[in-house]
């Protein structure tokens, strides 16, 4: 017999579901996150967020949310009402109701407790964007102006409210990323409706005992040398006394290597008065540390603190934390030119970096992360930038055990930068802060600061972007890292406009470019007023705009429409480039290039082969130039590529598609960042040495070819020099080379250890003009400086086709050797390779050890594919390799 369920019998049924469950923290000391939640929006149901934390409710009609963070519209994809590849194919992101989010949203859920004498509970906020009323079991635990911005973090005691059943339900507000504090896209990409409204950090539940602790920060204190003086560590915490009455509190902590060895152990016994806190501070000393270093230049040994506090007459442990950190330094200097310079662990630092943004709607995991950062690393280079978009704590825990410098600090171009004397604002009149904005901003700085003081990878943080903030505001800046005892440099912003008295000059540019420039750029350094983002001082986002995905990952996100006007119509609009009102929402620039350079395409195929050598020589240029620009009179101190990743799928701005798939500007900027590796002027037509190692030296042979489209030889050369740890030199002149070009060739250079055994360090091959691009520099934009006239490659579309043998052997351990031997006599030009599975899907993550190479008639070259570690194996199946180039045609190989 089939009954109509009531409201009375649903209640029932949610009760039953809640009885069911697991008690969400049961012993003193715990924490656990919100795991799930019920969503819906106060058009829906009622706007009483105090009668809707009432248990039992009937929430069938609402979204089932099984994750612990999400915005609004992350909620909706995880409840099944959009996906992912809807949205983000073609322009159907457009068609997003925006109106339904103009309302507030709850999120709520119901949980168990087990409360008991001494229990103390509370609730934790690590970021809402950006406010919202908390309530509890009917009662308010927070106002919209208590729990305001997105970063700031609150801990709300909740032990009064609580019973062994419990609802929670947070109502949000709509983000205004002009007016609230919050977390914003600029022109990165189109605006997510919802404006990232919602629960994107975890909500915690904490029940401590009698005694609670505050987080742990960790000063650390190291000796000269480094590496054998002992070097001290100071925990510090702020203990809390809950009750009204005195305790006698032991704390225990001990210090240990995470990879294991000697402990270090010390107890303190003390009394708290009642109702009253304490600041507890222990230091030891740890003779032989083990120092944190870079990747590039060293281990990434962790220590981990831990510290328990004990009440007298209490049965468990009354609260306990953990904090895992490395022994480095990190400081800053300015040279004659008001450059910056890092130093880590007292060595000059250059920086090779790019700035990385989460998935549009917040989605991220730390397995992808976990890949970003591996990617990173695979390309030589050695820093992120986060600007507004700092994440969750397990980024900075996989940074610190891969060894990848991070530099966080706030974003432009909405309310964290609404100063008067800021023009640039996309808002008029500009919305200036009100006390309450200052204090929000404050609170942000102290939780994000508190989140990241531990932490060896942290390089610093940069409280301001494109402007710096006003004083008060830096002044509330400077008194939350002061409270956290934060150690890193503070930098007053990303740019050169201006700078508080509190922290004096940035020492960085950002002049641009953002859109395509040809890589001669970067290496016309002279006269540098005039020479915006080339190759000297350190550039905090620059780079030539490229990034356009293959066609694999094209079909993903366009129409076939979409797909073929990126040739046939090269100045339309297009909605995967930027946000409509942005300078960069076509293709022009960069497309007026390539159809000058390399001809009007003749085909898609045509067009995406030259897209890719376009991306290619520009990353790779950037790369170089900034390397090799180390030890210049005016060096070149470091560079933010603009950018690494995208938060959807993106036609620019990337070093690897929104589906992890590595293309040319990926390759291009591998080819520039290897640790030892020869680089090539463009301007000057010389060779240069970079060595970005802290222990390699010696002798180095480096083997120079000219070779033109015929596969004939015009120019052989050799030089032995001797190379030297965190340096760079010019080695070779090349106008002997390139005396007699009439037509583009190609420039081989060899770099060989030539110590010993001979070991192959590092092999480019470039293409090379007749006559470089022209910049007209006088009119440059803060987005681009234009070309008067461009290189002409256009003969080499008339390459005799080249045969490429393949032979490949599949490893045990996730990897697929290659070799590619070209049996022509003429060059295989940038021939790339591509992994699919049985069903010719692309096999990704992946990384290689080069890629789009050229080869030389005669040569065999041998190339590694790998997957990354954390790879699901089960879904990383290989069977085929696709080969195809400029003058060789697509083919595939069964792999062995």
């Amino acid at each position: 017999m089939h009954m109509k369920r009531t409201a009375a019998a649903l209640s029932i049924a949610a009760r039953l579901q809640i009885a069911n469950a697991a008690v969400l923290v049961a012993a003193p000391r715990q924490t656990a996150a919100i795991p799930s939640w019920d969503l819906q929006s106060s058009a829906v149901v009622a706007n009483d967020p105090a009668s809707l934390s009432q248990t039992g409710l009937n929430t069938t009609s609402w979204h089932h949310v099984p994750v612990s963070k999400c915005t609004l519209m992350g909620c909706l994809i995880e409840a099944g009402v959009y996906t992912e590849k809807e949205l983000f194919y073609s322009d159907n992101l457009r068609r997003v109701d925006g109106n339904q989010f103009l309302v507030p949203w709850i999120y709520r859920h119901e949980f168990l407790l087990d409360p008991g004498p001494g229990h103390h509970y509370f609730l934790r906020t690590h970021g809402i964007s950006s406010r919202a009323d908390i309530f509890l079991n009917g009662r308010q635990v927070a106002a919209s102006s208590e729990q305001a911005g997105s970063y700031v973090g609150r801990t709300y005691e909740i032990t009064n409210l609580v019973g062994k059943e419990n609802a929670l339900a947070i109502q949000v507000y709509p983000t205004d990323y002009y007016r609230d504090l919050a977390l914003g896209w600029v022109d990165w990409n189109p605006w997510p409706a919802d404006n990232g409204t919602g629960v994107w950090r975890d909500v915690e539940v904490k029940l401590t005992g009698p005694v609670k602790l505050d987080p742990m920060r960790v000063v650390t204190h190291l000796g000269t040398p480094l590496e054998t003086a002992p070097a001290n560590v100071t925990i510090k915490a702020k203990v809390h006394n809950l009750e009204d009455r005195p305790v006698t509190v032991t704390a225990a902590g001990l210090l240990t290597p995470v990879s294991g060895g000697r402990l270090v152990g010390w107890n303190q016994t003390f009394t708290l008065p009642p109702l009253s806190a304490t600041d507890l501070i222990l230091s030891k000393t740890i003779t032989n540390p083990k120092i944190w270093w870079p990747r590039q230049w060293g281990a990434q040994p962790l220590y981990k603190a831990t510290l328990t506090l004990h009440v007298a007459n209490f049965h468990h442990p009354s609260d306990h934390a953990t904090v895992t950190f490395g022994l480095r330094t990190i400081t800053t200097t300015l040279n004659a030119h008001n450059d910056i310079t890092f130093h880590v662990n007292t060595r000059p630092f250059q920086i090779l970096g790019a700035g990385y943004t989460p998935n549009l709607f917040l989605r991220s995991s730390p397995s992808d992360w976990d890949t970003t950062l591996q990617y990173l690393l695979d390309l030589g280079f050695n820093t992120i930038r986060l600007e507004g978009k700092n994440e969750h704590p397990w980024l900075y825990a996989a940074a610190d055990r891969l060894g990848v410098m991070i530099l966080p600090g706030w974003e432009c171009c909405d309310k964290w930068e609404a100063w008067e004397y800021n023009a640039d604002l996309g808002v008029q009149p500009v919305p200036m802060w009100s006390d309450a904005d200052y204090d929000i901003a404050r609170r942000s700085m102290l939780h994000e600061a508190g989140m990241m003081q531990a932490h060896a990878s942290v390089l610093g943080f940069l409280i301001g972007s494109d402007y710096w903030p006003d004083e008060r505001a830096t002044r509330g800046y400077l008194e939350a890292f002061e409270t956290v005892d934060w150690e890193g440099p503070v930098i007053g912003s990303a740019s050169k406009r201006g700078f508080s008295e509190q922290t004096g000059p940035s020492g960085m540019k950002m002049e641009g470019p953002y859109d395509w420039v040809p890589p001669g750029y970067w290496w016309n350094t002279e006269p540098a007023e005039e020479r915006r983002g080339a190759a000297f001082g350190f550039g905090s986002e620059l780079g030539a705009g490229v990034g356009t995905p293959e066609l694999g990952s094209l079909r993903e996100f366009l129409t076939g429409e979409e797909i073929e006007s990126l040739w046939r119509n090269p100045n339309r609009s297009q909605f995967h480039m930027s946000r409509e009102t942005s300078q960069f929402e076509t293709r022009k620039i960069y497309n007026a290039a390539l159809w000058k350079r390399w001809g009007a395409p003749s085909s898609l195929e045509d067009y995406l082969i030259k897209v890719q050598l376009m991306d290619y020589e520009a990353t790779r240029a950037q790369v170089e130039a900034y390397s090799a620009m180390w030890n210049a009179k005016r060096p070149a101190t470091g560079m933010i590529y603009w950018m690494l990743n995208n938060g959807w799928p993106s036609l620019h701005w990337n070093l690897w598609d929104y589906y992890m798939r590595p293309a040319g500007s990926y390759f291009g900027a591998k080819a520039g960042g290897k640790v030892e590796n020869t680089a090539f002027d463009y301007v000057k037509r010389e060779v240069w040495l970079v060595n970005r190692s802290l222990d390699k030296g010696g002798a180095r042979k480096i083997e120079v070819e000219v070779m033109d489209m015929h596969g004939r030889s015009a120019y052989k050369g050799t030089a032995v020099v001797t190379t030297a740890p965190n340096s760079s030199q010019k080695i070779l002149s090349l106008d002997e080379a390139f005396g007699n070009v009439t037509e583009p060739v190609f420039l081989r250079l060899l770099l060989w250890d030539a110590q010993g055994r001979e070991q192959l360090l590092s092999r480019n091959v470039y293409w090379v003009a007749k006559d470089e691009d022209v910049l007209d520099w006088d009119k440059s934009e803060w987005y681009v400086t234009p070309a008067s006239k461009y290189s002409d490659y256009t003969a080499l579309n008339r390459l005799s086709p080249a045969q490429v043998a393949v032979s490949t052997a599949k490893g045990k351990t996730s990897t697929v050797d290659i070799t590619l031997e070209n049996k022509s006599a003429v060059p295989a030009f940038f021939v790339s390779l591509k992994l699919v599975d049985y069903q010719g899907r692309d096999v990704l993550p992946v990384t290689w050890d080069d890629n789009y190479v050229t080869v030389w008639p005669g040569e065999s070259l041998a190339v590694q594919a790998k997957a990354p570690k954390g790879v699901d194996k089960e879904n990383w199946q290989p069977s085929r390799v696709l080969v195809g180039g400029k003058n060789v045609d697509q083919g595939g190989v069964d792999l062995n």
